[in-house]
């Protein structure tokens, strides 16, 4: 197993700063998931965990021993790691058995340690009966468990994972989320994770570090991080919401672009503030404190993806898909507010959305 301690790391390419004084600790055993846009730095620092890139600046420990820093650079065949790539990167020429051996047959391990290792990888990925088929004779998804099993078969202490799902469909995505995230905690591992997909992270994720422009916004589990980010750029980027401008005093917040509506806030901030609403936070009420006319209304079989006119405001609120036979465009409706997130208006909200450091 291992603990990663990553201190003041910085990364620049040229004048071109990627990472800045990253300094965390991923813990032993953890899932860690580095989210964020594209660009941000998170594959940068994955790169540096493995020893493909060095830093400019700081240090990284695994386990307690150094291995880039000042003049010590260990390279990536020596740190006792194992990494998937977004590209399953298999051999076309090898079956599946020669595939995850590979790696154990350049290091020379003994032909009856190999064949014990292959088969517990192939066992764990769900592979063994495909042992023998070719690269060309399997789906995108056995593939990626290919790339998987021969990352497992040296049996690391860390396992990074580079946006190993993002060629996969919709329903393989979700079906290879929920079986990486079993291997770990079977073998209770140390992975990091890199994915710009909110809903992998949210699914696999003990705890999630949010990066823009190489600097970590906020860390905390999914549900710190989603219920109470902490800035609009964190607010935005994990889960839907809609921003207002608001501006609280007397126990309420009056939103303008609601045409003057207000909700009630016994929060701590006054004056002009921005407020964040998730749509499935906004709910169909008789007694709502919002009014407002329902324009359009998708039922998308589980939900009812619904559009309200607040104001000027169109508001999207997302109810049960049971209630989609009652709405009818262009009927009035009121609305109430279960919860909602309540930031500083200290700039302009574009801003606020593209970065806070």
């Amino acid at each position: 197993m291992a603990t990663v301690t990553i201190r003041k790391v910085t990364k620049a390419f040229g004048d071109n700063v990627v990472l800045r004084e990253f300094d965390q600790v991923f813990r032993d055993g953890e899932f860690i998931t580095l989210l964020g846009p594209s660009g941000c730095g998170k594959t940068t620092m994955l790169r540096i965990i493995a020893g493909f890139e060095k830093p400019t600046g700081g240090e990284l420990y695994i386990d307690d021993v150094l291995m880039c820093g000042g003049k010590t650079f260990v390279p990536p065949e020596k740190r006792g790691i194992g990494m998937v790539f977004q590209s399953y990167a298999v051999w076309p020429h090898m079956n599946v058995y020669d595939n995850v051996a590979y790696p154990l047959t350049i290091h020379k391990t003994s032909k009856e340690e190999a064949r014990r290792r292959v088969e517990r990888a192939l066992e764990i990925t769900h592979l063994s009966s495909y042992a023998k088929r070719f690269p060309n004779q399997m789906s995108g998804g056995q593939q990626q468990r290919v790339a998987l099993a021969r990352a497992l078969v040296a049996e690391p202490k860390l396992l990074l994972l580079d946006e190993p799902l993002s060629n996969l469909d919709a329903k393989l995505r979700e079906s290879m989320r929920f079986e990486i995230k079993e291997i770990q905690k079977r073998l209770g591992i140390t992975v990091v994770y890199v994915t710009h997909d909110q809903t992998e992270a949210m699914a696999m994720s003990d705890r999630i570090f949010v990066i823009n422009r190489g600097v970590v916004q906020q860390c905390g589990s999914p549900e710190e991080i989603y219920n109470a980010p902490v800035n609009q750029f964190v607010a935005d980027f994990l889960g839907n919401v809609d921003f207002f401008k608001g501006d609280a005093s007397n126990g309420r917040v009056v939103l303008p672009a609601m045409g003057g509506q207000s909700i009630p806030y016994d929060g701590p901030r006054t004056g002009k503030v921005d407020v964040a609403v998730r749509p499935e936070n906004l709910v169909f009420s008789e007694d709502g404190p919002l009014q407002g006319i329902l324009e359009t209304h998708y039922y998308l079989g589980d939900v009812d993806d619904c559009r309200v006119r607040v104001g000027d405001a169109l508001v999207r609120v997302i109810t049960s898909g049971y209630e989609h036979r009652h709405r009818q465009a262009g009927q009035p409706v009121r609305l109430a507010v279960r919860d909602f997130m309540v930031f500083e208006d200290d700039g302009s909200l574009e801003e606020m959305l593209e970065i806070l450091t």
